[in-house]
Protein backbone atom coordinates (compact mmCIF):
# COMPACT_ATOMS: atom_id res chain seq x y z
CA UNK A 1 0.00 0.00 0.00
CA UNK A 2 1.09 3.09 -1.37
CA UNK A 3 1.71 6.61 0.96
CA UNK A 4 -0.14 9.52 -0.46
CA UNK A 5 2.82 11.75 0.45
CA UNK A 6 6.73 11.37 1.40
CA UNK A 7 5.62 12.78 5.24
CA UNK A 8 5.63 8.87 5.97
CA UNK A 9 8.87 8.07 4.31
CA UNK A 10 10.51 11.24 6.01
CA UNK A 11 9.31 10.03 9.71
CA UNK A 12 10.55 6.58 8.73
CA UNK A 13 13.97 8.04 8.86
CA UNK A 14 13.67 9.78 12.10
CA UNK A 15 11.89 6.92 13.84
CA UNK A 16 15.21 5.09 14.93
CA UNK A 17 15.70 8.40 17.17
CA UNK A 18 12.00 9.26 18.22
CA UNK A 19 11.23 5.45 19.17
CA UNK A 20 13.60 5.26 22.00
CA UNK A 21 12.93 8.36 23.24
CA UNK A 22 9.00 7.94 23.11
CA UNK A 23 9.00 4.33 24.91
CA UNK A 24 11.56 6.06 27.19
CA UNK A 25 8.61 8.17 28.60
CA UNK A 26 7.53 5.25 30.94
CA UNK A 27 10.49 4.82 32.52
CA UNK A 28 10.89 8.61 32.92
CA UNK A 29 7.43 8.40 34.95
CA UNK A 30 8.23 5.28 36.89
CA UNK A 31 11.58 4.47 37.70
CA UNK A 32 12.66 8.25 38.08
CA UNK A 33 9.90 8.90 40.12
CA UNK A 34 10.35 5.72 42.55
CA UNK A 35 13.15 7.96 44.62
CA UNK A 36 11.00 10.76 45.48
CA UNK A 37 8.46 8.61 46.68
CA UNK A 38 9.67 8.80 50.74
CA UNK A 39 10.28 12.91 50.38
CA UNK A 40 6.34 13.46 48.89
CA UNK A 41 4.92 11.50 51.30
CA UNK A 42 6.60 13.11 54.42
CA UNK A 43 5.52 16.70 52.52
CA UNK A 44 1.88 15.61 51.31
CA UNK A 45 1.41 12.32 53.71
CA UNK A 46 0.41 9.71 51.36
CA UNK A 47 2.38 9.03 47.97
CA UNK A 48 2.33 5.00 46.90
CA UNK A 49 -1.31 5.61 46.13
CA UNK A 50 -0.14 8.08 43.55
CA UNK A 51 2.36 5.55 41.58
CA UNK A 52 -0.73 2.40 41.75
CA UNK A 53 -3.29 5.27 39.90
CA UNK A 54 -0.68 6.04 37.43
CA UNK A 55 0.03 2.69 36.22
CA UNK A 56 -4.22 1.74 36.23
CA UNK A 57 -4.44 5.08 34.13
CA UNK A 58 -1.95 3.50 31.78
CA UNK A 59 -3.54 0.38 30.70
CA UNK A 60 -7.02 1.67 30.85
CA UNK A 61 -6.21 4.42 28.68
CA UNK A 62 -5.05 2.00 26.04
CA UNK A 63 -8.21 0.93 25.24
CA UNK A 64 -9.19 4.28 24.10
CA UNK A 65 -5.86 5.45 22.65
CA UNK A 66 -5.94 2.82 20.27
CA UNK A 67 -8.85 3.38 18.43
CA UNK A 68 -8.62 7.19 18.32
CA UNK A 69 -5.13 6.71 16.84
CA UNK A 70 -7.08 4.51 13.67
CA UNK A 71 -9.65 6.53 13.52
CA UNK A 72 -7.96 10.14 13.32
CA UNK A 73 -4.23 9.42 12.99
CA UNK A 74 -0.73 8.66 15.21
CA UNK A 75 0.35 12.18 14.80
CA UNK A 76 -2.60 13.93 16.46
CA UNK A 77 -3.09 12.15 19.40
CA UNK A 78 0.88 11.82 19.85
CA UNK A 79 1.07 15.31 20.16
CA UNK A 80 -2.17 15.41 22.94
CA UNK A 81 -0.72 12.96 24.88
CA UNK A 82 2.69 14.88 24.81
CA UNK A 83 1.09 18.17 25.79
CA UNK A 84 -1.02 16.87 28.37
CA UNK A 85 1.85 14.42 29.69
CA UNK A 86 4.07 17.86 30.04
CA UNK A 87 1.03 19.35 31.98
CA UNK A 88 0.34 16.68 33.95
CA UNK A 89 4.52 16.56 35.17
CA UNK A 90 3.91 20.32 35.64
CA UNK A 91 0.67 19.81 37.54
CA UNK A 92 2.00 17.09 39.87
CA UNK A 93 5.20 19.56 40.74
CA UNK A 94 2.82 22.18 42.14
CA UNK A 95 0.53 19.61 43.86
CA UNK A 96 -0.49 21.02 47.24
CA UNK A 97 -2.33 17.82 48.60
CA UNK A 98 -1.70 14.23 47.97
CA UNK A 99 -5.39 14.07 46.06
CA UNK A 100 -4.08 16.60 43.83
CA UNK A 101 -0.89 14.32 43.03
CA UNK A 102 -3.45 11.67 42.52
CA UNK A 103 -5.23 13.09 39.71
CA UNK A 104 -2.19 14.43 37.72
CA UNK A 105 -0.82 11.62 37.98
CA UNK A 106 -3.97 9.55 36.55
CA UNK A 107 -3.94 12.67 33.96
CA UNK A 108 0.12 11.84 33.04
CA UNK A 109 -0.70 7.75 32.78
CA UNK A 110 -3.35 8.55 30.14
CA UNK A 111 -1.12 10.70 28.23
CA UNK A 112 1.67 7.68 28.50
CA UNK A 113 -0.60 5.59 26.96
CA UNK A 114 -1.27 7.50 24.05
CA UNK A 115 2.54 8.36 23.49
CA UNK A 116 3.64 4.55 23.82
CA UNK A 117 0.44 3.49 21.44
CA UNK A 118 1.30 5.55 18.83
CA UNK A 119 4.93 5.05 18.89
CA UNK A 120 4.06 1.20 18.23
CA UNK A 121 1.45 1.82 15.92
CA UNK A 122 3.76 3.62 13.80
CA UNK A 123 6.50 0.91 13.80
CA UNK A 124 3.27 -1.30 12.05
CA UNK A 125 2.81 1.58 9.59
CA UNK A 126 6.33 2.11 8.63
CA UNK A 127 7.93 -1.31 8.60
CA UNK A 128 7.07 -4.76 7.42
CA UNK A 129 5.83 -7.51 10.07
CA UNK A 130 9.42 -9.25 9.61
CA UNK A 131 11.04 -6.01 10.66
CA UNK A 132 9.25 -5.50 13.56
CA UNK A 133 11.11 -6.88 16.03
CA UNK A 134 14.20 -5.64 14.94
CA UNK A 135 12.90 -1.93 15.47
CA UNK A 136 11.21 -3.05 18.72
CA UNK A 137 14.26 -3.65 19.61
CA UNK A 138 16.25 -0.55 19.14
CA UNK A 139 13.64 1.19 20.74
CA UNK A 140 13.17 -1.34 23.75
CA UNK A 141 16.95 -0.46 23.66
CA UNK A 142 16.89 3.20 24.29
CA UNK A 143 14.36 2.76 26.87
CA UNK A 144 16.49 0.14 28.63
CA UNK A 145 19.42 2.52 28.75
CA UNK A 146 16.81 5.54 30.08
CA UNK A 147 15.62 2.96 32.76
CA UNK A 148 19.46 2.84 34.43
CA UNK A 149 19.75 6.34 34.43
CA UNK A 150 16.33 7.43 35.52
CA UNK A 151 16.37 6.02 38.75
CA UNK A 152 20.40 7.22 39.62
CA UNK A 153 18.98 11.11 38.26
CA UNK A 154 15.44 11.10 40.15
CA UNK A 155 17.60 10.15 43.23
CA UNK A 156 20.21 13.06 42.74
CA UNK A 157 17.74 15.46 41.69
CA UNK A 158 15.62 14.68 45.32
CA UNK A 159 18.69 15.50 47.19
CA UNK A 160 19.71 18.21 45.17
CA UNK A 161 17.17 20.04 44.44
CA UNK A 162 13.39 18.33 46.05
CA UNK A 163 11.12 16.08 44.71
CA UNK A 164 9.26 18.51 42.92
CA UNK A 165 11.88 19.61 40.76
CA UNK A 166 11.96 16.14 39.51
CA UNK A 167 8.73 15.99 38.74
CA UNK A 168 9.34 19.16 36.51
CA UNK A 169 11.80 17.79 35.20
CA UNK A 170 9.76 14.81 33.26
CA UNK A 171 7.45 17.75 31.67
CA UNK A 172 10.85 19.46 30.54
CA UNK A 173 11.64 16.20 28.60
CA UNK A 174 8.02 15.90 27.38
CA UNK A 175 7.87 19.12 25.95
CA UNK A 176 11.17 18.62 24.28
CA UNK A 177 9.77 15.61 22.66
CA UNK A 178 6.77 17.72 21.71
CA UNK A 179 8.96 19.77 19.98
CA UNK A 180 10.72 17.23 18.05
CA UNK A 181 7.78 15.69 17.08
CA UNK A 182 5.96 18.35 15.93
CA UNK A 183 9.17 19.27 13.32
CA UNK A 184 9.78 15.45 12.06
CA UNK A 185 6.81 13.62 13.29
CA UNK A 186 4.20 13.01 10.14
CA UNK A 187 1.56 11.36 9.77
CA UNK A 188 1.96 7.53 9.74
CA UNK A 189 -1.36 6.03 9.53
CA UNK A 190 -1.57 4.33 6.12
CA UNK A 191 -5.43 5.51 4.26
CA UNK A 192 -5.82 3.47 0.64
CA UNK A 193 -5.11 5.82 -2.37
CA UNK A 194 -8.47 5.85 -4.05
CA UNK A 195 -6.42 4.12 -7.12
CA UNK A 196 -5.44 1.25 -4.76
CA UNK A 197 -7.40 -1.55 -4.69
CA UNK A 198 -9.51 -2.64 -1.43
CA UNK A 199 -7.90 -5.46 0.32
CA UNK A 200 -11.44 -7.98 0.16
CA UNK A 201 -9.31 -10.83 1.50
CA UNK A 202 -8.88 -8.64 5.00
CA UNK A 203 -12.17 -6.19 5.78
CA UNK A 204 -11.14 -3.02 8.01
CA UNK A 205 -13.45 -1.87 10.25
CA UNK A 206 -13.23 1.44 12.07
CA UNK A 207 -15.98 0.78 14.07
CA UNK A 208 -15.83 -1.74 17.49
CA UNK A 209 -15.69 -4.69 15.35
CA UNK A 210 -11.77 -3.79 14.28
CA UNK A 211 -11.49 -5.10 17.85
CA UNK A 212 -13.51 -7.32 17.62
CA UNK A 213 -11.46 -8.68 14.56
CA UNK A 214 -8.12 -7.76 16.51
CA UNK A 215 -8.93 -10.15 19.01
CA UNK A 216 -9.97 -13.52 17.14
CA UNK A 217 -6.48 -13.10 15.55
CA UNK A 218 -4.67 -16.08 16.35
CA UNK A 219 -1.44 -14.59 16.04
CA UNK A 220 -2.50 -11.38 18.07
CA UNK A 221 -3.45 -13.64 20.56
CA UNK A 222 -0.32 -15.86 20.82
CA UNK A 223 2.33 -12.87 20.67
CA UNK A 224 0.20 -11.63 23.35
CA UNK A 225 0.08 -14.03 25.69
CA UNK A 226 3.75 -14.66 25.53
CA UNK A 227 4.37 -10.79 26.49
CA UNK A 228 1.99 -10.65 29.28
CA UNK A 229 3.65 -13.87 30.75
CA UNK A 230 6.65 -12.84 30.75
CA UNK A 231 5.79 -9.04 32.00
CA UNK A 232 3.75 -11.31 34.98
CA UNK A 233 7.16 -13.48 36.10
CA UNK A 234 9.18 -9.60 36.74
CA UNK A 235 6.20 -8.00 38.38
CA UNK A 236 5.93 -11.16 40.71
CA UNK A 237 9.65 -10.69 41.15
CA UNK A 238 9.86 -6.65 42.13
CA UNK A 239 6.10 -7.38 44.42
CA UNK A 240 7.56 -10.21 46.40
CA UNK A 241 11.18 -9.45 46.83
CA UNK A 242 12.28 -7.68 49.87
CA UNK A 243 13.41 -3.97 49.43
CA UNK A 244 16.49 -4.40 50.17
CA UNK A 245 17.18 -6.61 47.48
CA UNK A 246 15.01 -5.31 44.98
CA UNK A 247 17.07 -2.18 45.03
CA UNK A 248 20.70 -3.55 43.40
CA UNK A 249 18.99 -5.81 41.35
CA UNK A 250 16.20 -3.90 39.39
CA UNK A 251 19.08 -1.81 37.91
CA UNK A 252 20.94 -4.66 37.01
CA UNK A 253 17.83 -6.74 34.97
CA UNK A 254 17.21 -3.63 33.38
CA UNK A 255 20.86 -3.88 32.01
CA UNK A 256 20.46 -7.64 31.31
CA UNK A 257 16.99 -6.88 29.09
CA UNK A 258 18.45 -3.66 27.71
CA UNK A 259 21.77 -5.94 26.33
CA UNK A 260 19.66 -8.84 25.14
CA UNK A 261 16.91 -6.75 23.66
CA UNK A 262 19.37 -5.30 21.47
CA UNK A 263 21.89 -7.44 20.82
CA UNK A 264 19.73 -10.62 20.42
CA UNK A 265 16.15 -10.21 19.75
CA UNK A 266 16.23 -7.74 16.58
CA UNK A 267 18.79 -10.57 15.18
CA UNK A 268 15.92 -13.05 14.74
CA UNK A 269 13.29 -12.06 11.12
CA UNK A 270 9.57 -13.33 11.76
CA UNK A 271 9.98 -16.68 10.06
CA UNK A 272 12.43 -17.30 12.93
CA UNK A 273 10.77 -16.12 15.31
CA UNK A 274 8.68 -19.54 16.81
CA UNK A 275 11.91 -21.29 16.98
CA UNK A 276 13.81 -18.28 18.95
CA UNK A 277 10.73 -18.27 21.05
CA UNK A 278 11.31 -21.77 22.30
CA UNK A 279 15.57 -21.48 22.75
CA UNK A 280 14.24 -18.27 24.97
CA UNK A 281 11.73 -20.03 27.03
CA UNK A 282 14.03 -22.78 27.96
CA UNK A 283 16.04 -20.36 29.63
CA UNK A 284 13.40 -18.20 30.94
CA UNK A 285 12.48 -21.40 32.95
CA UNK A 286 15.78 -22.40 33.80
CA UNK A 287 16.06 -18.96 36.01
CA UNK A 288 12.91 -20.08 38.47
CA UNK A 289 14.88 -23.82 38.16
CA UNK A 290 18.24 -21.86 39.90
CA UNK A 291 15.70 -19.66 42.44
CA UNK A 292 13.53 -23.35 43.53
CA UNK A 293 17.81 -24.91 44.57
CA UNK A 294 18.68 -22.12 46.64
CA UNK A 295 15.59 -22.18 48.33
CA UNK A 296 15.97 -25.99 49.20
CA UNK A 297 19.85 -25.78 49.21
CA UNK A 298 20.55 -22.02 50.42
CA UNK A 299 17.27 -20.41 51.38
CA UNK A 300 19.26 -17.28 53.69
CA UNK A 301 21.53 -16.87 50.26
CA UNK A 302 20.41 -14.20 47.91
CA UNK A 303 22.66 -15.57 44.89
CA UNK A 304 20.90 -17.96 43.82
CA UNK A 305 17.60 -15.50 43.73
CA UNK A 306 19.69 -13.33 41.99
CA UNK A 307 21.51 -15.38 39.64
CA UNK A 308 17.94 -16.92 38.51
CA UNK A 309 16.46 -13.16 37.99
CA UNK A 310 18.62 -12.56 35.94
CA UNK A 311 18.63 -15.39 33.79
CA UNK A 312 15.24 -14.85 33.45
CA UNK A 313 15.47 -11.03 32.94
CA UNK A 314 18.07 -11.96 30.11
CA UNK A 315 14.70 -13.97 28.37
CA UNK A 316 12.49 -10.88 28.78
CA UNK A 317 14.68 -8.41 27.23
CA UNK A 318 14.98 -11.57 24.18
CA UNK A 319 11.14 -11.67 24.35
CA UNK A 320 9.33 -7.95 24.11
CA UNK A 321 10.55 -7.22 20.94
CA UNK A 322 8.97 -10.40 19.15
CA UNK A 323 5.84 -10.56 21.44
CA UNK A 324 4.93 -7.00 20.66
CA UNK A 325 5.84 -6.66 17.36
CA UNK A 326 4.70 -10.30 16.83
CA UNK A 327 1.18 -9.05 18.29
CA UNK A 328 0.63 -6.48 15.73
CA UNK A 329 2.49 -7.90 12.76
CA UNK A 330 0.34 -9.97 11.40
CA UNK A 331 -3.03 -7.56 10.91
CA UNK A 332 -3.65 -4.79 8.65
CA UNK A 333 -1.95 -1.29 9.28
CA UNK A 334 -5.70 0.24 9.63
CA UNK A 335 -5.93 -1.98 12.82
CA UNK A 336 -2.79 -1.39 14.39
CA UNK A 337 -3.40 0.97 17.04
CA UNK A 338 -6.29 -1.12 18.03
CA UNK A 339 -4.04 -4.14 18.18
CA UNK A 340 -1.20 -2.47 20.22
CA UNK A 341 -3.88 -1.24 23.00
CA UNK A 342 -5.79 -4.55 23.24
CA UNK A 343 -2.00 -6.18 23.83
CA UNK A 344 -0.49 -3.15 26.11
CA UNK A 345 -3.80 -3.40 28.31
CA UNK A 346 -3.58 -7.15 28.45
CA UNK A 347 -0.18 -6.66 29.24
CA UNK A 348 -0.79 -4.59 32.14
CA UNK A 349 -3.46 -6.32 33.27
CA UNK A 350 -1.71 -9.34 34.05
CA UNK A 351 1.44 -8.22 35.15
CA UNK A 352 -0.50 -5.89 38.01
CA UNK A 353 -2.59 -8.83 38.93
CA UNK A 354 -0.18 -11.68 39.23
CA UNK A 355 2.37 -8.74 41.09
CA UNK A 356 -0.51 -7.62 43.70
CA UNK A 357 -1.29 -11.90 44.42
CA UNK A 358 2.48 -12.63 44.83
CA UNK A 359 2.74 -9.78 47.00
CA UNK A 360 -0.45 -10.66 49.27
CA UNK A 361 1.62 -14.18 50.03
CA UNK A 362 4.78 -11.75 51.78
CA UNK A 363 5.09 -11.85 55.45
CA UNK A 364 7.31 -9.47 57.01
CA UNK A 365 9.12 -12.33 59.00
CA UNK A 366 10.24 -13.90 55.81
CA UNK A 367 8.21 -16.65 57.58
CA UNK A 368 7.56 -18.32 53.48
CA UNK A 369 11.50 -17.59 52.49
CA UNK A 370 11.19 -16.42 49.19
CA UNK A 371 9.07 -18.86 47.86
CA UNK A 372 5.92 -16.55 47.33
CA UNK A 373 8.38 -14.85 44.48
CA UNK A 374 9.67 -18.53 43.43
CA UNK A 375 6.37 -20.05 42.55
CA UNK A 376 4.95 -17.76 40.21
CA UNK A 377 7.94 -17.13 38.08
CA UNK A 378 8.14 -20.52 38.06
CA UNK A 379 4.75 -20.85 36.63
CA UNK A 380 5.06 -18.51 34.51
CA UNK A 381 8.20 -20.32 33.08
CA UNK A 382 6.18 -23.34 32.35
CA UNK A 383 3.37 -21.25 30.64
CA UNK A 384 6.17 -19.80 28.32
CA UNK A 385 7.36 -22.85 27.61
CA UNK A 386 3.95 -24.39 26.34
CA UNK A 387 3.32 -20.82 24.53
CA UNK A 388 6.67 -21.76 22.78
CA UNK A 389 6.40 -25.20 22.01
CA UNK A 390 3.30 -25.77 21.30
CA UNK A 391 0.85 -22.57 21.02
CA UNK A 392 3.36 -20.86 18.59
CA UNK A 393 4.59 -23.85 16.38
CA UNK A 394 0.93 -25.04 15.78
CA UNK A 395 -0.60 -21.87 14.55
CA UNK A 396 2.75 -21.42 12.03
CA UNK A 397 1.76 -24.76 10.74
CA UNK A 398 -1.70 -23.87 10.26
CA UNK A 399 -0.59 -20.55 8.75
CA UNK A 400 1.39 -22.30 6.50
CA UNK A 401 -0.84 -24.76 5.48
CA UNK A 402 -2.90 -22.18 4.42
CA UNK A 403 -0.50 -20.28 1.94
CA UNK A 404 -0.04 -23.20 0.26
CA UNK A 405 -3.58 -24.59 0.08
CA UNK A 406 -4.56 -21.83 -2.78
CA UNK A 407 -1.61 -22.98 -4.75
CA UNK A 408 -2.83 -26.49 -4.80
Amino acid sequence: MNFADPGPRRTASFLLLLLPLLLAAQPVATDGYLPALPEIARDLGSASSSLTVFMLAFGVAQLVCGPLADRFGRRPVLLTGLACYTAAAAGCALAGSADALVAWRAVQGAAMAAILVCARAAVRDLYPAHEGPRIMARGLMGLGLVALVAPIAGAWGVQATGWRWVLGAMGVYSLALLALCWRTFSETRQVPAESAPVLASVPVSVSAGGVRQVIADPGFCAWTALAATTYGGIFCFFAAVADGVRRPVRPVARALRLDSSGRLAGLHPRHHMVAGACCRATGRLLGPCIQIAGCVLAPASPVPLLLGHAVYALGHGLHQPCGQAGAVGGLPPQLAGRAVSCSGFAIMCVAFCTGQLAAQFVDPTMRHGAWPMVLPMALAGVVLVLIAFVWLPRLYRVQSAQRVQPRS
